[in-house]
């Protein structure tokens, strides 16, 4: 799919001299990965003339991880993108200047996740050590392994890391020329599967359940674009809570939405990924009963906090030099059940 590059102060004077008159607004979109089950809502709320409601002309490109997904939209070349809100902390702490906030808190509970299979030995944390673990340099789950490692008590000097592609990790794992890998939880167990391996040999290993308050993928946006196009964001994000909300109650519609643009997708398989990603990432008890899109400030706190046992900040965040919350849709909106 060709990616149309955005200049923003273009877009600011294009739509200033259209007056009153309606017109589309391009607004491209980066994902943290390829078309998969994860990314049908808002191939559904594209379809469903959603973005069309905010006057959005919105395309949607692939992406090869969420250390691809930041700078996009840093520089400008995207004005909105998907990525993990723990790597967007780093980069700015790295690149303080940078016009990247984000905006929508999609994944509450993170899918990072260590996978392993039971027969090679790994079931618990602690057995990771004396073993290999797979992962690939910019993936999030690995840049949060850390943290799961303090937190677990492993020895993370008794594990060898193998750096592996992303097209490679599974099929290491499933071939056994790995004992573990990090990765997300839905992306991982379903391609597993479809290599043959059991389900009942995987260990999934979910970081948050064993102690990472961290929060996981995030819709985020050119702090320059929202300044001058406030109204666009709101609407943007209005589609997207939509797009999920409709995702939710039809999971397979979803999936069939994005067909056009991955052809050769497995739907039943991409519609599980969809569904693994709602029960244990979206729809948790905290957006259950406050709706998706926001952070719980405390969590948020502790989240730096613990960001900060593997990290070293030149300057510690507050919660509003990463998260904005101004251009979420009312709470009625974000409700998705």
């Amino acid at each position: 799919m060709m990616i149309r590059s955005i200049r923003l102060a273009a877009l600011a004077v294009g739509l200033a001299a259209t007056g009153a008159q309606a017109q589309s607004l391009d607004t491209p979109f980066a994902l943290d990965w390829k078309f998969e089950g994860p990314a049908a809502p808002y191939f559904l709320a594209e379809e469903r003339g959603y973005f069309d409601d905010a006057g959005l002309d919105v395309e949607i490109s692939e992406g090869s991880g969420s250390l691809d997904a930041i700078p996009k939209v840093a520089t400008g070349s995207f004005p909105f993108g998907f990525a993990d809100i723990n790597s967007l902390m780093r980069f700015l702490d790295q690149n303080p200047d940078a016009p990247v906030k984000a905006v929508m808190m999609v994944y509450d509970k993170p899918p990072f996740s260590v996978v392993g299979r039971k027969s090679l030995g790994v079931d618990e944390p602690e057995d990771l050590e004396g073993r290999v673990l797979g992962a690939p340099p910019p993936d999030g789950a690995w840049a949060q392994f850390p943290i799961f490692a303090a937190e677990t008590g492993i020895d993370s000097d008794a594990i060898t890391v193998e750096p592996v592609g992303f097209p490679v990790r599974e099929p290491m794992l499933a071939d056994g020329e790995v004992d573990a890998i990090a990765g997300f939880s839905f992306s991982s167990t379903l391609n597993l599967l479809r290599l043959g391996v059991p389900e009942d040999d995987l260990s999934v290993l979910l970081m948050a359940d064993y102690g990472l308050e961290l929060y996981g993928n995030a819709i985020i946006v050119n702090t320059d674009f929202a300044e001058a196009n406030p109204d666009a964001v709101s609407g943007f994000l209005a589609g997207i809570a939509r797009g999920w909300k409709d995702a939710i109650a039809e999971p397979g519609t979803a999936v069939e939405a994005m067909v056009p643009a991955n052809p050769a997708m497995d739907t039943d398989s991409e519609t599980q990924r969809l569904e693994l990603a709602i029960n244990a990432n979206v729809l948790t008890d905290y957006v259950r009963e406050n709706g998706m899109g926001g952070v719980d400030r405390e969590r948020m706190a502790a989240a730096i906090e613990q960001t900060k046992l593997v990290y070293d900040f030149d300057e510690v965040p507050s919660i509003e030099d990463v998260f904005d919350a101004r251009y979420l849709p009312a709470q009625a909106d974000r409700m998705l059940e």
